[in-house]
């Protein structure tokens, strides 16, 4: 059985880093998470949908991570995404992670196939107990349509590696609402950059965040001015990220962040289709909201 790691603090979902013609780029990619560690971070997210999972073959997620594992060294956990259309094929992928190095996986529903209740928890279950390794729950009904409300949540803790859950329904009361339902038998994390504050509020314990992997320094002060519940200065650093972390929002987040991070200097702004690199007014519309917030940037 796998033990319970006390999963906590910022593990960021990480981008998958390419070249432009659209290959791995294995070194950039690593180099971006030997930046985030050097931030502070708790831990890192590798091959999630910000990391276009899907837009790559099982053996260049292998890839990814295995190259994320090596460039952290065992500073951190690193976090395998799961998301795949059919059981078999998760499984196989989240047992591939585990030799390659993961520390644990974030799972998400099966893709395309919109599964009932019943369903959806036997996917669940089997890709989590293929390997004895913890587990975070992606629960996000916006973009994935199954929603584990606080009022399922308790059948789920049947499952013995679950340790975490990453709450991305855009509802922060469901933070009050899981802990009524359960207590604290799992690692509250938040999903949704621009509810960082609320959650915070509603008491969580980790935050898988997008936006501030182009800005690691500044995310994990947040972070910890929310821990260390010095309201005021957290307030006035977030007003300066919010119209950042709203490009986490948008159907395009991956483009937005991938071009967020570029601007930032810590990677391209490449990605692979059916996904388009941002062109025309768009562009130039994101571009305005991340170079403002560049040149407003705080200052020590």
């Amino acid at each position: 059985m796998a033990q319970n790691p006390k999963w906590s603090g910022v593990f960021p979902a990480i981008t998958t880093q390419l070249r432009e013609d659209r290959s791995l780029d294995l070194a950039a990619t690593a180099g971006h998470a030997e930046a985030l560690v050097a931030s502070g971070v708790a831990g890192i997210v590798a091959c999630g949908s910000l990391g276009e999972n899907q837009a790559m073959s099982p053996e260049e997620k292998q890839q990814v991570l295995s190259a994320i594992v090596r460039a952290v060294g065992g500073k951190v956990p690193v976090i395998g995404g799961v998301a795949e259309s059919s059981t078999a094929v998760a499984v196989r992928c989240v047992r591939d992670y585990a030799k390659n190095g993961a520390a644990g996986f974030m799972i998400m529903p099966p893709m395309v196939y919109r599964p009932d209740e019943a369903e959806a928890f036997a996917y669940f279950r089997a890709v989590a107990t293929a390997v004895d390794l913890p587990w975070m729950l992606y629960n996000n009904p916006i973009a994935y349509t199954v929603d584990v409300t606080p009022a399922k949540l308790p059948g789920y803790l049947e499952i013995p590696n679950l340790v975490a859950m990453k709450e991305s329904s855009g509802d922060p009361r469901r933070i009050t609402e899981i802990r009524l339902a359960i207590g604290d038998r799992l690692a509250m994390f938040a999903g949704v950059d621009d509810l960082i504050m609320e959650c915070s509020l509603n008491g969580i314990d980790g935050w898988v965040a997008g936006s501030g992997i182009a800005f690691p320094t500044e995310n994990q002060r947040l972070w910890d001015l929310t821990r260390a519940g010095k309201w005021d200065e957290a307030k006035a650093l977030y007003r300066w990220f919010a119209p950042l972390m709203k490009l986490d929002t948008h159907p395009k987040f991956v483009q937005y962040i991938k071009l967020l991070v570029q601007e930032a200097g810590l990677g391209a702004e490449w990605v692979r289709g059916p996904r388009q690199t941002l062109a025309g007014e768009e562009r130039e519309r994101v571009l305005a909201v991340i170079r403002a917030g560049i040149e407003s940037r705080p200052r020590g």
